[in-house]
């Protein structure tokens, strides 16, 4: 059955659910259109009439799995697929810059295989609205045109991200449910249910001429969630059943043992919290995206006859759409406006904010720095700090956890009391997953390769033979016949920087000069030249930028520019007509100079100018 046909009788027999589904929202002049599916129970059928020809030995066709990001990192997720002339893209999300890339905004995949096989693409499928699964989509999007097919919430928060590139109404957005499967060629995607920090989220079921491969996209086993829908564990043990050639399961907490808490436990924390709060003003920093925390802050709010503020532009962006997509339910009059506050005493309010991960630009931090326009840290501040700090961003936190309590506020975070539960599934419910699915080849995907290497210790303890464990790194073609899986080749991968509007123009040798820069400061070094008769007619002149301040170091520049002086004198009148040996002989001899009495090493950058 084609697309084509598919779609008339779906028409013809009503309609899916989906289709039937009222959009809340008031719809744009291009309305986002609903995904065509088919039922799962199709899905090994279209596989099986996809493969082409008989097959040998009980080899069949390969499939390749190529990820473009996520693993031996945090974040940057992206994994293509492809199937004899198909392919499809599983995520496209961002990471952000660690202390190495001064200045840059955000990472995103190497889109360079990806653009070379751009007439293969047949869709992108997105498991949840995360930035690391997100971000980077619309950057991909105006590289390539495609379909984009994930769940109601996360189809919500992708627009958001399409209108700020100028690209809503240009992307076909699919909407789909879980247990729901959407054709790729000669590959097709089931969508299944799981628990994440975000509503909406799923696994994924790639029905492929080789055989299952089993993605579980983030996950935990969470059996009292807040929207009260529960992982479909039972879908994860019938494909076990029937027989999945390879699971690739979430590695973020593989190094924890035991199980992930529900979601509910930070619920009752906060109870407990706003009973000792009593008679202060509250401050919540969260994840902006985790919307069943903000659900569980809100319900405290009403409890507790206390109105909300929300602050944080990527905070209100999503409770927006959550609330205009009913995934955030709010008892009328709760939510106030941030210049409202002023009327109500300080026991009245909740400030639910961004900043948990102490972001340089976040409304927390600038409210610990006292640089916010309309909050002012007091003593009769409650600060909840309701996250876990992302590798390698502690410090930040700390810093301003210490800013906070230096001007009196009282600040609980992670570590004091179960105000944070992650999101992602510890050793048991990894195990759990392994068990349910039976792989008889497994790929631990999303996660430092500390991360990788635990989880494929686990998958060895759950009896998966080390042989069929496939530890990769991006850039690898994972290829399997149904037989046998292995790393074959290497595509184009990497990361691409992104610094305000420029994306890639920032390369390593950018990042090797700012961090030169940052580190060591620079020397500007000035002369004219006349050019008829090559006489120096001006300079030297040396100006100094974060190396030393000039008027307390006039010894140090005199002597400077007296040795920059003696090489022009001795230079030839050859050599002053080769101008790029002329800075290479005045760089040379400062730096020497330089290092000799500093021991620093700053970017010296000479400058001639013709007069």
């Amino acid at each position: 059955m084609n697309e084509k046909d598919l779609t008339k009788k779906t028409a013809e027999n009503g309609g899916t659910p989906t289709q039937k589904r009222k959009y809340t929202r008031k719809k744009p002049e291009t309305a986002t259109p609903v995904a065509t599916v088919a039922p799962a129970e199709e899905t090994e059928e279209t596989a099986k009439s996809a493969r082409g020809r008989k097959p040998k030995d009980g080899r069949k066709t390969p499939v390749r799995i190529i990820p473009l990001g996520g693993l031996n990192e945090i974040g940057k997720n992206m994994t293509v697929f492809e199937c004899s002339n198909d392919m499809f893209i599983l995520d496209c999300g961002l990471a952000f810059p660690d202390q190495d890339m001064p200045g840059v905004d955000i990472v995103i995949p190497d889109f360079t295989y990806v653009e070379r096989n751009a007439n293969k693409i047949r869709g992108i499928v997105i498991t949840h609205g995360h930035e690391d699964h997100i971000g980077g989509l619309a950057y991909l999007l105006k590289k390539i045109n495609a379909p984009v097919y994930a769940t109601r919430l996360t189809i919500g928060l992708i627009e958001g991200k399409l209108k700020e590139q100028g690209l809503f109404g240009k992307v076909k957005l699919n909407i789909v449910e879980p247990k729901k499967t959407v054709k790729m060629g000669c590959m097709a995607v089931e969508f299944i249910k799981v628990n994440h920090s975000i509503p909406d989220s799923v696994g994924m079921a790639i029905h492929t001429p080789a055989g299952v491969i089993v993605h579980t996209g983030d996950f935990k086993v969470d059996y009292s969630p807040i929207d009260g829908k529960i992982i479909d564990l039972a879908r994860f043990g019938e494909l076990g059943n029937k027989g999945v050639l390879a699971l690739m399961s979430d590695s973020t907490n593989a190094e924890r043992a035991g199980y992930t808490h529900s979601e509910r436990t930070v619920g009752e924390s906060f109870d407990r919290l706003f009973q000792k709060a009593e008679g202060k003003r509250i401050i919540i920093a969260t994840f902006s995206s985790n919307i069943h925390r903000v659900q569980q802050i809100i319900n405290s709010a009403s409890r507790y006859k206390r109105k909300v503020a929300i602050f944080g532009r990527s905070m209100v962006n999503v409770m927006n759409t959550a609330i205009e997509l009913g995934y955030l339910e709010v008892p009328p009059n709760t939510i106030i406006d941030i210049e409202m506050m002023g009327n109500y005493r300080n026991d009245q309010i909740v400030l639910i904010t961004t900043g948990s991960q102490g972001e340089p630009m976040s409304a927390l931090t600038r409210m610990a720095m006292n640089d916010h326009r309309s909050v002012v840290i007091t003593p009769q501040d409650f600060i909840i700090i309701s996250a876990t700090p992302i590798p390698g961003n502690e410090k930040y936190v700390t810093r301003v956890v210490n800013e906070l309590m230096k001007s009196g506020a009282e600040v609980v975070y992670e570590a004091m009391y179960e105000v944070h539960v992650s999101g992602h599934a510890c050793q048991e419910e990894l195990k759990l997953m392994l068990a349910l699915t039976k792989p008889k080849f497994f790929i631990p995907v999303h996660g430092e390769y500390k991360h990788l290497k635990k989880h494929a210790s686990l998958a060895m303890q759950m009896g998966i033979p080390e042989k069929n464990i496939i530890v990769a790194e991006i850039g690898n073609v994972i290829e399997s016949d149904g037989v046998s899986m292995k790393v074959t080749s290497q595509v184009p991968a990497g990361r691409i920087l992104v610094d305000g509007l420029g994306v890639g123009d920032v390369g390593s040798i950018v990042l090797r000069d700012r961090k030169h820069l940052a580190q060591d400061g620079l020397i500007i070094v000035v002369i004219g030249i006349e050019r008829s008769t090559n006489e120096i007619v001006a300079g030297p002149d040396i100006i100094s930028r974060g190396f030393v301040y000039v008027r307390e170091s006039e010894s140090l520049i005199i002597h400077a520019r007296r040795v920059v002086q003696y090489t022009l004198s001795s230079c030839s009148p050859a050599e002053l007509r080769e101008w790029n040996t002329l800075k290479n002989k005045m760089r040379d001899a400062l730096s020497d100079y330089i290092y000799q009495k500093t021991k620093r090493s700053p970017m010296i950058l000479p400058i001639i100018m013709e007069t």
